[in-house]
Parts: C-alpha cells; sequence; structure tokens
C-alpha cells in the first residue's frame, strides 16, 4: 500500500510540499494535507524542504497508531463497550473530516459552521476521486494564476498611469517656469526700453531748451547794440566808392553729416548752438557701427577736438552750410 507522500505525488503534488503538507497536519491523512496544500499554496516557505521527524514515518501515522491500539488490551475492551466517533461531519454539506484540523481547513474554505461527532470512518480516496481531485487543484491553481495576472495586468496599468500623471504634471511645472521667465524678461525688456525712450527724451528737451536759451540770448543782444545813423554826405558823382557791404548774419546752420557706412544725415541747428550739439544728434541717430567717433571738415581738412565742442557753429565757419564727416577713432 502506497505511503500518504506516494500518494500525494501520484496526484500532482511535489515531495518536499507533500511532506510539509503533512506535518503541518500531524500526519492525519491524505486529504487533510491536500486541504493544508490548497489554504498554503502562496505560502513563500512552501518549497522548503521538510525533515520527517526520527519517530514517525510520513503516512505511516495512523498504522503506529492502530498497532498500539492492538497491544493495549483496556483500550480493546472500552470499544467492545461503546463505539468511539472515528470523524467529524459537517452538518451543512455532510462531508466526513478525520480531525479538528482538517474541521478547522474546512470551515476556513466553506465558511460552516455546524459540525458533529461520527462513527462513520473517512474512506480513502480511490483513484477516480484522486483524479477528480487532481482536477480541481490544478483548475484552482489555473484560477489563481489567472487573476494574478489580472492583478499584475492592473497593478502594471495603474504605475503607468501614475508615471504618465507625474510626466504630464512635471511638464506642466516646466511649461508655466518657462512662461514665467519669458514674462519676466518682456517685463525687464519693456521696463528698459521705457528707460530708454525717457532717457532720449530728456536729451531732446534739453537740447530744444538749449536752442530757445541761445535764441532769447542772440535775440537780447541784438536788442542791446545801438543802431549807427548813416553819415549824411553830399554824393560826389566823380569820386563816389562803392560802399562795402557788411556780412550777413545766418541764425541757422544746415548740415550734412556723413556717416562711415556711407549714409548721410541732414539737419539744421542754430548758428549759435555748440558743436556738441551736433554731436549728441549724431549718437542719438547714426546708423553705422556703434563706438567713439570724432567729426570733421573735408575743405579745409579740420579734425575738431573736445575743445572745439563748447564753439558755436558759426564761430567754427560752418555756417550757414557745412558738410561734415564721421571718423572712427
Amino acid at each position: 500500500m502506497p505511503t500518504d507522500v506516494e500518494t500525494l505525488v501520484e496526484m500532482g503534488f511535489p515531495t518536499h510540499r507533500a511532506q510539509r503538507a503533512l506535518a503541518k497536519t500531524g500526519y492525519k491523512g491524505v486529504q487533510l494535507a491536500m486541504d493544508w496544500l490548497f489554504a498554503h499554496s502562496d505560502d513563500p516557505d512552501i518549497d522548503e524542504p521538510v525533515e520527517a521527524p526520527k519517530d514517525n514515518i510520513l503516512g505511516k501515522a495512523e498504522e503506529a497508531a492502530a498497532e498500539t491500539s492492538e497491544t493495549s488490551p483496556g483500550e480493546t475492551e472500552g470499544t467492545d463497550q461503546a463505539e468511539q466517533p472515528k470523524s467529524l461531519k459537517c452538518d451543512e454539506c455532510g462531508k466526513l473530516l478525520k480531525s479538528e484540523i482538517e474541521m478547522q481547513a474546512h470551515a476556513a474554505r466553506t465558511q460552516h459552521s455546524s459540525f458533529s461527532e461520527s462513527t462513520d470512518e473517512v474512506k480513502p480516496l480511490t483513484d477516480e476521486e484522486k483524479r477528480e481531485q487532481m482536477a480541481k487543484l490544478q483548475e484552482r491553481l489555473k484560477q489563481k494564476r489567472l487573476e494574478k495576472e489580472e492583478q499584475d495586468k492592473k497593478e502594471q496599468i495603474q504605475r503607468e498611469k501614475m508615471r504618465r500623471n507625474q510626466g504630464r504634471d512635471l511638464s506642466l511645472a516646466k511649461q508655466k517656469l518657462e512662461e514665467a521667465e519669458m514674462k519676466k524678461i518682456a517685463e525687464e525688456r519693456r521696463r528698459e526700453k521705457n528707460e530708454e525712450k525717457l532717457a532720449r527724451q530728456r536729451v531732446k528737451d534739453q537740447i530744444e531748451k538749449d536752442k530757445q536759451d541761445r535764441a532769447a540770448k542772440l535775440a537780447k543782444e541784438k536788442e542791446e547794440t545801438p543802431v549807427k545813423p548813416a553819415a549824411i554826405s553830399s554824393p560826389s558823382p566823380s569820386n563816389t566808392p562803392t560802399p562795402v557791404q557788411p556780412p550777413k548774419e545766418y541764425s541757422e546752420c544746415k548740415l550734412q553729416i556723413r556717416l562711415t557706412n556711407g549714409q548721410a544725415l541732414t539737419q539744421t541747428f542754430g548758428a549759435k548752438e555748440p558743436l556738441s550739439a551736433v554731436r549728441l544728434y549724431v549718437e542719438m541717430n547714426r546708423t553705422d557701427a556703434q563706438g567713439p567717433f570724432s567729426l570733421m571738415t573735408s575743405f579745409p581738412r579740420k579734425v575738431f577736438s573736445s575743445a572745439d565742442m563748447d564753439m558755436p557753429l558759426d564761430f567754427l565757419g560752418l555756417v550757414p552750410s557745412s558738410v561734415l564727416m564721421v571718423t572712427k577713432k
């Protein structure tokens, strides 16, 4: 007769699992070991080897108990007087169970709670029952694998969703940061442009104010200069000299300013304005390369120095019109 271990191995269980199940159920039989295997198939230590006790042989627990009972005359006499219960019976489904441990496993698996003692003996499994139990076991294992695969797939989908959400949140945060930086740069440029515009306007206002001050000063000087009466003399028809025309006074000076790139600027200044006003005008309106420069005339050739910047244009001989050239220093 095959042992309990061999019976479980024939049903498809690995040897070490069969040994562990019988040891955990106290070597109470194949049925209880199978129930334990179904309930603990996912235990992390299910595949660890188990050493059988030295005083016990796997699958021979019941035989040893039977031999002991045969050698005890007192117990034999007791069984003759009253029949002892040989199993536990589930009152809800009628299944016979060998021990209390098997009853607890059955209750945990089926949620049944009503049990009673029975004198019926649990019959060993036939080959057909073993095959049926094996088929059920394989089906349950297959179902558990499918459930685990489905659970893993759901967890993987959930992790992918979380990863995508984190990537989207990171992208949105980066985009907001870039937009804030661009707004900051645009605001800074707008502020610098406004400051530059105000500075240009202040320069223009100062130039206009200087023009008005010089015009007022010139008008005041003309009013203070006395007009000399012309000498009355009888003309001599033979010795009348040709009158000398006084030099004409100009109030404006028209300048053509040639830049280093060949372009020209044309502007009218007051005759009394200093050369520094022309230099300021060139700085504000030049279209060639930026940098330090000098002003000069070609005929006669003269390069104006920093001392000439405070001289009026008529004093420098640029009235009523002249051509100035911009040269790099």
